[in-house]
C-alpha cells in the first residue's frame, strides 16, 4: 500500500471487509442478543464469542488482502494486548474461573473493535492507520482495567461494577464497630438470652438426631427435604401482604438459617473472619458472633461460607468454606470443640469451597468434605470414622431409612453413595456422573431421586433409583432418567407423586411414575424453594430476590402471588418458621410476618 502526494492511500487490492463484518455481526447476535431472550443459550453465546474471535483472526490473516505486516502484526498485537491486560485487571476478573471468563468477555469486544478499525480506517495512510489499530486493540483489552466483578448469575452472566466501588462487605465491616459481637462477659451476665433458647416452643416430631425444639433445625428443615408442615398461610398477598419486620446488612455467604424460638443462626464473612452469628428473629438484632480467622473467596460466587448451621441439643454445629467444623453453645457461642475436616480427610478446598451442612445422627456429627464423609463424636469432637470417597461434590449428608435400615446418603461427582451411620462403611453406591450439589429426594415407595444440572462434563437431569436389600447385599437399579428437570444447585421438592424444582431459570414439574415433565413455567432465575405441605404450595425465592407462591399442582403452572423481598443476587434457601419468613443473600437479610390462614 502506498500514499499519494495528497496523503490518500493507493491499493491495488482493496481490503476485503465483508467477511469480518459478517462474522462480528453473527458473533454479537449469538453472544449478547439471543441470551436476552433465551437465558439458557448463554453457553452457546460464549462459544460463539470465542469461535467468532478465531474466525476474525483467520479472515484477517488469510482473506482480508491487508499488507503482510498489518496482517501478522495485528494478530501479534492482539495476543500481546490480551496477555498484558491479564496483568493489570482486577483479581476478581483475572483469577479462578473468571480468568477463563475474561477471554470469553474480551474476545467479542476485541473482535468488534478490530473490525470497526479496519472499516473506519481503510482509506487512511499507512502510518495513521496502524496507529489507530494499536489504539483500538489496546482500548478493547485494557479498557477492562477500571472494572471488577461481583460474581456471576446462575446463567453464567458476569456482574461487572466499577473497580473503585466499595463492596457490600467492605461497607458492612466499616459499620461493624457500631454493633460488634456481644462480649463473652456480657453474654454470661444476660440470662434472658439463654432462657430464650431453653424455652423455645417445640414443633412436630423430627427424625432421630435432630433437635425437636427447633422450628427449623438446619439446612432445608427437619428432614432436609425443604418441606414445611403444619402451617397454612394466606395466599392473597394483595390483601394479606407479608409484613416486613426488619431488614439489615449481612456479610457475604450462601448460608441459610437455623431457627429456634426467637433466635436464628447463620454464617457469613466479615473481612478476614468467617463468622457464625446468632440474631433475634423478632428484631434482627445480633445476640452473639463467633469468629474464625479464615476467609474463602472465589471469583464466581464471591466470599464467605456456603454451609448452614445445624441446631441440636442446645448446640449449633457449623462447617465453614475452608473446612472448619465448630460445635458452639447455642446460647452464647462459646466453643465446645473445633476440627478441620479438610485436614482430617486430606481433601483440598474445592473450587467453590466446602459447602456441606453438618448432619447430627445420634451421638455423631457428620460432614461431607467435597464428596468424602467424616464423622465426629458429638460430645468431644473426636473423629469416629472416615467414609469412602466417590468424587468431589458440594452436597450435604442426608439421613434416610431404606429397607428398614437407617443410612447416610451423599451425592458426589460419581453419583450417590450410602454408608452405615455407626461406622461409615459403604452399604451401596450408584454410579452416575454429575455435579454432586443438590440433596437427594425420595418417592413414596422409598425410591431415591438424584439430580444434576450443570451439564459440564457430566450428566444432566433427574434419575429415579430403586434400592433393594436382599441376600446380605444391596443393589440399585435406575428406573428412569429424564431431562425434564435438571436441578443444578437449586434443590427440588417432592409432593403428591411429583417433583418440583428449577430447570435452569424456570420451574418445572415431573411425574415420578415415568419421569415425564408435566409443565415448565415462571421465570425466577436460579432461586430456591420450600414446599408448604398442608396447602400444596411452593414458596419460591427468586435469584432476583422476589418471593412468590406457586401451586404444587401437576396440571399446570400457576403463580398465586409475588412480591419483592431482597435486592441483589439471591441463592440462599428461604425459611418459614411459624409465621416468620426469613430470607437473605450475600448482602442483606430480612424477616417478614406472614398471615396464617384461619387467624
Amino acid at each position: 500500500m502506498h500514499s499519494t502526494q495528497a496523503g490518500e492511500p493507493i491499493s491495488q487490492r482493496p481490503l476485503r471487509l465483508w467477511p469480518g463484518v459478517a462474522v462480528v455481526a453473527l458473533q454479537w447476535l449469538l453472544r449478547f442478543v439471543v441470551p436476552v431472550f433465551v437465558p439458557a443459550a448463554i453457553a452457546i453465546g460464549y462459544i460463539a464469542g470465542l469461535a467468532g474471535g478465531l474466525a476474525v483472526m483467520v479472515w484477517w490473516a488469510f482473506f482480508s488482502r491487508a499488507p503482510k505486516v498489518e496482517r501478522w502484526g495485528g494478530i501479534g498485537l492482539m495476543i500481546v494486548a490480551i496477555a498484558g491486560a491479564t496483568r493489570i485487571i482486577d483479581k476478581s476478573i483475572a483469577t479462578g474461573m473468571m480468568g477463563m471468563m475474561f477471554f470469553l468477555h474480551v474476545t467479542p469486544v476485541l473482535s468488534l473493535a478490530f473490525v470497526v478499525w479496519a472499516v473506519a480506517t481503510r482509506r487512511l495512510a499507512d502510518g495513521p492507520r496502524r496507529a489507530w489499530m494499536v489504539a483500538a486493540v489496546l482500548a478493547a483489552c485494557l479498557g477492562w482495567a477500571p472494572l471488577r466483578t461481583s460474581g456471576i448469575t446462575g446463567d453464567g452472566a458476569s456482574q461487572f461494577v466499577w473497580r473503585w466501588e466499595k463492596t457490600p462487605e467492605e461497607r458492612l465491616v466499616a459499620l461493624a464497630e457500631v454493633k460488634p459481637a456481644v462480649a463473652a462477659e456480657e453474654r454470661r451476665e444476660n440470662p434472658p438470652v439463654a432462657a430464650a433458647v431453653e424455652k423455645a416452643p417445640a414443633v412436630a416430631a423430627a427424625p432421630v438426631g435432630v433437635e425437636k425444639a427447633a422450628e427449623w433445625p438446619g439446612f432445608r428443615g427437619p428432614n432436609r427435604d425443604g418441606v414445611m408442615g403444619g402451617v397454612r398461610v394466606e395466599t392473597n398477598w394483595a390483601v394479606a401482604r407479608p409484613a416486613e419486620l426488619w431488614r439489615r446488612p449481612v456479610g457475604p455467604g450462601w448460608s441459610s438459617f437455623a431457627v429456634r424460638g426467637d433466635l436464628f443462626y447463620t454464617q457469613e464473612q466479615r473481612g478476614p473472619d468467617e463468622v457464625v452469628a446468632c440474631y433475634r428473629t423478632s428484631t434482627g438484632e445480633p445476640v452473639w458472633m463467633h469468629r474464625d480467622a479464615a476467609r474463602f473467596w472465589e471469583s464466581n460466587a464471591g466470599a464467605g461460607p456456603r454451609g448452614t448451621p445445624t441446631l441440636s441439643g442446645g448446640r449449633v454445629y457449623t462447617f465453614g468454606a475452608t473446612g472448619i467444623v465448630n460445635a458452639l453453645n447455642a446460647a452464647d457461642g462459646a466453643v465446645i470443640w473445633t476440627r478441620n475436616a479438610g485436614a482430617d480427610t486430606g481433601v483440598k478446598i474445592p473450587d467453590w469451597g466446602f459447602a456441606s451442612s453438618p448432619l447430627v445422627v445420634g451421638d455423631l456429627v457428620v460432614v461431607a468434605a467435597s464428596g468424602v464423609l467424616v464423622a465426629y463424636d458429638r460430645a468431644t469432637g473426636a473423629q469416629r470414622w472416615l467414609g469412602p470417597g466417590g468424587g468431589s461434590g458440594y452436597s450435604s449428608p442426608h439421613l434416610a431409612t431404606l429397607g428398614g435400615v437407617a443410612q447416610v446418603l451423599l451425592l458426589n461427582g460419581g453419583g450417590v453413595l450410602s454408608v452405615a451411620p455407626s461406622d461409615g462403611k459403604m452399604l451401596w453406591e450408584h454410579k452416575w456422573k454429575g455435579d454432586g450439589i443438590v440433596q437427594p429426594g425420595f418417592a413414596a415407595d422409598g425410591d431415591v431421586l438424584i439430580g444434576t444440572g450443570s451439564g459440564i462434563g457430566s450428566e444432566s437431569g433427574l434419575r429415579r433409583i430403586a434400592v433393594t436389600h436382599g441376600a446380605g447385599a444391596w443393589s440399585t437399579e435406575a428406573r428412569w432418567t429424564t431431562a425434564g428437570l435438571k436441578p443444578y444447585y437449586n434443590d427440588f421438592v417432592v409432593y403428591d407423586g411429583h417433583a418440583y424444582g428449577f430447570d435452569g431459570s424456570l420451574l418445572a414439574c415431573v411425574d415420578l411414575q415415568d419421569g415425564k415433565r408435566q409443565w415448565k413455567g415462571g421465570r425466577y432465575g436460579h432461586g430456591q424453594l420450600v414446599l408448604l405441605r398442608e396447602q400444596g404450595l411452593l414458596l419460591v425465592l427468586s435469584e432476583e430476590g422476589e418471593l412468590a407462591l406457586v401451586k404444587a399442582e401437576a396440571g399446570q403452572f400457576t403463580e398465586v402471588a409475588r412480591i419483592p423481598a431482597l435486592k441483589g443476587k439471591t441463592w440462599n434457601h428461604p425459611v418459614l418458621a411459624g409465621d416468620r419468613l426469613l430470607v437473605r443473600n450475600g448482602e442483606e437479610m430480612a424477616a417478614f410476618r406472614v398471615t396464617l390462614a384461619g387467624r
